[in-house]
């Protein structure tokens, strides 16, 4: 008969927010066993950003997420700020830079800020172990776990569950933190791909898939949601910065509508231009002509400047900046970068991330229904919302 191991915190899940409640446990003192089911720790993390990992934003907001609970991550956000995470790496001498938009990348696809964490669980009471399938959890008492799993039995005060969401299940994404959650009563909000390509209908995929690969400054809307950034066509739809941000926000059978030349005014633009250039060879500096061809009349983009009626300018104005187009859907969770929903913030204490019902269960990072923009806001959710957890259980 298996001996029961004791803990004080077991953590399901090595990724992100797993190894930053480890980290915070291990300074409080407390005996923590960080468990992973697959052989490495940190996979994600390796493979975030290129390589490069983008491990923050210097411009986290709480808008800046996605959640039904909008009010959940100003909490953890604040109690752990982009500022704290940028600190630890300066701690550890790892180079950065900044690309975009306050987005953070290492400079050096080393792997470093994954050797940061797992640096700083060193020196702490931090048992990791890998390839560890957890097969049951039961609560044993008012505040006692007990984990049954492949290597096994093991109880503890608090357990923290970490174990990410359903994006790229080649690497081994499963449901089983949101099913750990239902089972123990707590309410799971609807899941759905977020930040991820969209696919077309049969007759635009037809029409732009020959333009694979082209890319333009744009600016996508959706409602009252925009997002200025590049737009990428492929051949099997949208995708690009500006597309995977609407992703998150679109919804089925509804439009988006893209400005692909949000640098100038077309209308007042041309209604200035005396020139005997021709219109094609004039919006080439902003746009690729296959990409005029497709989406404008030849007559029309052979037409000199000069030569332009008013209502060829309100045509141009309304195909180039309000090209208006339906997506048929996503690529779901094979190319998503986040899962949308998630463990219901409502039944989780935004101070503690401890569950209301449930004293010494925590959720943190992906599973729990709170989804930043693209851009490094997920990494620094994680990091708030393990160090958060970490500091209670």
């Amino acid at each position: 008969m298996n001996q029961l191991k004791l803990f004080d915190v077991i953590i399901v899940g090595a990724g992100a927010s797993g190894l930053m409640a480890a980290i915070e446990c291990g300074k409080r003192g407390r005996s923590v066993l960080l468990i992973e089911k697959s052989k490495k720790p940190g996979r994600k993390i390796l493979m975030a950003g290129g390589g490069y990992c983008n491990f923050t934003n210097y411009h986290i907001e709480p808008t800046c997420y996605l959640s039904q609970n909008t009010h959940f991550c100003k909490s953890a956000l604040k109690q752990y700020t982009q500022w704290d995470f940028i600190n630890l790496v300066n701690k550890h001498r790892i180079p950065y830079h900044e690309k975009t938009k306050g987005q953070l990348f290492c400079d050096t696809k080393n792997g470093e800020i994954l050797k940061l964490l797992l640096d700083e669980c060193q020196k702490k009471p931090i048992t990791i172990q890998y390839n560890v399938d957890v097969t049951g959890v039961k609560k044993v008492s008012n505040q006692s776990y007990q984990l049954s799993t492949n290597t096994g039995t093991y109880a503890c005060q608090s357990l923290i569950v970490a174990t990410g969401g359903l994006t790229i299940p080649s690497m081994g994404s499963t449901a089983w933190g949101y099913q750990l959650a239902e089972q123990f009563g707590i309410n799971v909000k609807p899941l759905s791909a977020g930040l991820v390509p969209l696919t077309l209908h049969t007759e635009d995929k037809k029409r732009l898939s020959p333009l694979s690969g082209i890319s333009f400054e744009s600016t996508v809307n959706f409602k009252k949601q925009s997002f200025h950034e590049n737009c990428l066509i492929t051949h099997r739809g949208l995708s690009g910065p500006a597309i995977l941000q609407i992703s998150s926000y679109w919804q089925p059978g509804q439009t988006i509508t893209v400005n692909c030349l949000p640098q100038i005014d077309i209308s007042t633009l041309l209604g200035q231009k005396c020139s005997d250039q021709t219109l094609k060879s004039y919006l080439n500096q902003y746009l690729p002509k296959r990409f005029l061809e497709t989406n404008l009349q030849t007559n029309l983009l052979n037409r000199p400047l000069n030569k332009l009626q008013k209502k060829d300018i309100s045509e141009l104005d309304t195909a180039l900046h309000h090209w208006t187009i339906k997506p048929n859907g996503t690529e779901g969770y094979r190319t998503a970068e986040v899962t949308l929903g998630g463990v219901d913030c409502n039944d989780l204490s935004s101070k503690t991330m401890e569950a209301k019902a449930h004293k010494g269960l925590f959720f943190i990072g992906e599973v729990v229904d709170v989804t930043g923009w693209l851009g490094g806001y997920n990494f620094q959710w994680a990091w708030s919302s393990g160090y958060v957890a970490g500091q209670y259980a």
